[in-house]
């Protein structure tokens, strides 16, 4: 039932922006040098010049290929970079590999490693501005798909001026200026059905394509009514790519490719339908400059046609290397693909640069501004992360620091945001230095993104010991995956300490049975034991469902279980204490010895972008009665 669903809602989403097509496909094909010759033989050429083209790319190359290199059952430009990262260890991102740890459940298991890709896997390592040229070359196709999520509306509003225009064939006393105005009221009304999500729009859609589909096949002379269907069809055709840039814009958000937005789930059933607002209004401003700047299908099927082919030669560019390094096949096979396609796409590239004065230019300028954003936010991240590890600090020596502070214990759990993995953040020591106090039990909480989809709940949490026992200090570093909702809505603080008391009383046993059967060998003892690790099998990861029996017995007198350790015992009275979220509120400057370029890109666009996006304590939904923040500035 549910591929039913999705199968009928894929008619609104999909195929609505394949259909379309016609109503400016020819008509912008034939508005060059061809327009002297249109005649039967010039229009069945061009026919079969598109046939051709969908059977070769989208039926070969996408369907029976690159549907194939899927991520874990996600698709795109990002879905084959993680691919390529988790298998190469290509990422340039922060600290990415430390918590690439224990995923091999995620990991693709291909064939055995062959000398061409572990030849190439040597390359982009020892290659730092390889990885670097890659990066940027994910970037391009991903703002390519960007811009085709502002142009493809905006082409649909040529389809809709396509369609609207029909309207003077019969009408010529209509003006142009009435034709652009009921496209621009067309396109506002498309965007703002965008929160009503895409399971609804999907299903309020289908039908629309399919009476077009209908109608072009069986009614291309019935003027009206074609026309009243053409327009709704028209309307439909971009909701794919809108959908796609929402899906789009959240990834990079996870990967650190873009300022937090606000992230809407729309659908409780079907899990990746979100509904950006921002981005949303954004793109429908986008589209109505675009539309009223240009009032020509002409050149907006110009522009669309250079976004699209260069977003099919990133893939096949990416492709040939998940070949060679995920797939393990020959660089003959990768360079045939290679060729193969590419060649085509390049020469519909070609095509397009030659009409870049005749409006080939918007998906570059859109394209490049779109790079310049995602590159500064991921630099100025990146660069923040550098700080951090710079400038960790020693635990032993703010404890050591303690009597000559006066530095005291407080009830309480506190958890210390941070982006590292491992150490103590710098923010931790100008906060004690400043109020030399900490709480009973403290937490560093790391939250990550990994390169794959999803994360389970089971392999959401790693939780190990900060210092020695004494301390009591844990760090916990909280896992996602780029298509995950970054937002804890199920009680993360419970869960939370649930999983350090599971982590300690798992540590606990362990030396016990180590200890135990030292003395003793005794077999009873020994299986006792086995039983109660067999229930905990990892006691650096967290199980949802170990985690709520753990909660029931804490909140519930242990429920008759065995009592707990002292030290758990202890994190449980900090609980009731109350909690304390410490966040860094920083702000990064450039050094003075930099450069222009360097510092325009810190100290201007990526301080308004850090100014102009979502607090982390709004993305990590910390409540503020309980919030602490700790101002810093980075020298990067």
């Amino acid at each position: 039932m549910t591929v039913a669903t999705l199968a009928y809602q894929s008619l609104g989403v999909v195929y609505g922006d394949l259909s379309t097509s016609p109503l400016y496909v020819y008509k912008t094909t034939f508005s060059g040098k061809l327009s002297l010759h249109e005649n039967d033989e010039e229009i069945y050429g061009v026919f079969s010049f598109i046939f051709w083209t969908f059977t070769l790319i989208a039926l070969f190359k996408y369907t029976l290929i690159v549907m194939s290199a899927d991520d874990n059952g996600e698709g795109g430009t990002f879905a084959l970079y993680s691919l390529l990262c988790r298998n190469a260890r290509l990422s340039i991102l922060p600290n990415q590999q430390a918590t690439d740890e224990k995923l091999s459940a995620y990991a693709t298991h291909g064939s055995v490693e062959t000398w061409q890709s572990s030849a190439l896997k040597s390359f982009f390592e020892k290659h730092p501005r390889f990885r670097t040229g890659l990066f940027i070359l994910v970037l391009l196709g991903t703002c390519m798909a960007i811009g085709d999520g502002v142009l493809t509306p905006t082409i649909s509003g040529s389809r809709v001026l396509s369609a609207v225009s029909g309207v003077r064939l019969k009408i010529t006393a209509l003006h142009e200026n009435y034709v652009v105005l009921i496209s621009c009221v067309i396109i506002v009304g498309l965007f703002s059905l965008q929160h009503h999500g895409t399971n609804r729009v999907a299903f309020m859609f289908a039908p629309i394509v399919t009476a077009w589909l209908l109608c072009i096949s069986s009614i291309e002379a019935v003027f009206w009514p074609v026309f009243i269907v053409a327009t709704f069809a028209a309307v439909v055709g971009s909701q794919a790519v809108i959908s796609a840039t929402f899906s789009i814009i959240s990834q990079c958000c996870a990967l650190n490719c873009f300022p937090f937005v606000k992230i809407i789930h729309t659908s409780s059933k079907i899990y990746g339908q979100i509904y950006i607002p921002e981005v949303n209004w954004i793109l429908m401003c986008l589209c109505l400059a675009v539309t009223i700047g240009l009032r020509d299908t002409n050149m907006m099927g110009h522009a669309y046609g250079l976004a699209v082919t260069t977003v099919m030669f990133v893939t096949t560019c990416l492709m040939a290397l998940v070949m060679i390094i995920v797939w393990k096949q020959r660089i003959a096979i990768a360079v045939a693909f290679l060729v193969i396609f590419g060649s085509m796409e390049l020469l519909y590239i070609s095509a397009s640069v030659y009409k870049i004065p005749e409006g080939g230019w918007i998906p570059l300028a859109l394209s490049f501004i779109f790079m310049a954003i995602m590159y500064i936010w991921n630099y100025g991240t990146t660069k923040k992360h550098e700080f951090d590890v710079e400038n960790k600090v020693s635990m032993n020596r703010i404890v050591c620091l303690g009597p000559s502070l006066g530095m005291v214990r407080v009830p309480g759990i506190g958890l210390i945001y941070t982006n590292l993995v491992s150490g103590v953040p710098a923010v931790f020591g100008h906060f004690v230095t400043n109020l030399p106090a900490f709480h009973q039990v403290l937490v560093f909480v790391c939250v990550k993104s990994i390169q794959v989809p999803y994360i389970s709940e089971k392999d959401r949490l790693m939780i190990s010991r900060v210092g020695p026992k004494e301390y009591c200090m844990f760090r916990c570093i909280v896992r996602y995956g780029y298509k995950d909702l970054q937002q804890e809505n199920y009680d993360f603080e419970n869960r939370l300490v649930s999983g350090i008391v599971q982590f300690v009383e798992a540590e606990e046993d362990t030396t016990l049975k180590t200890t135990f059967i030292s003395s003793c060998g005794r077999e009873v003892g020994n299986m006792d034991i086995e039983k109660f690790d067999a229930q905990n099998q990892d006691p650096s990861f967290t199980n949802s469902k170990s985690s709520d029996i753990l909660e029931t017995k804490i909140w519930k007198g242990h429920g008759g279980g065995a009592p707990l350790k002292d030290e758990s015992l202890h994190i449980l009275r900090a609980k009731e204490s109350g909690v304390a979220f410490i966040l860094g509120h920083s702000y990064a400057k450039a050094k003075k010895s930099s450069s222009i370029v360097k510092k325009f890109a810190i100290n201007v666009v990526y301080s308004f972008l850090s100014k102009n996006c979502r607090e982390p304590d709004v993305v990590l939904n910390v409540p503020h009665t309980s919030l602490l923040e700790v101002g810093m500035i980075y020298h990067v």
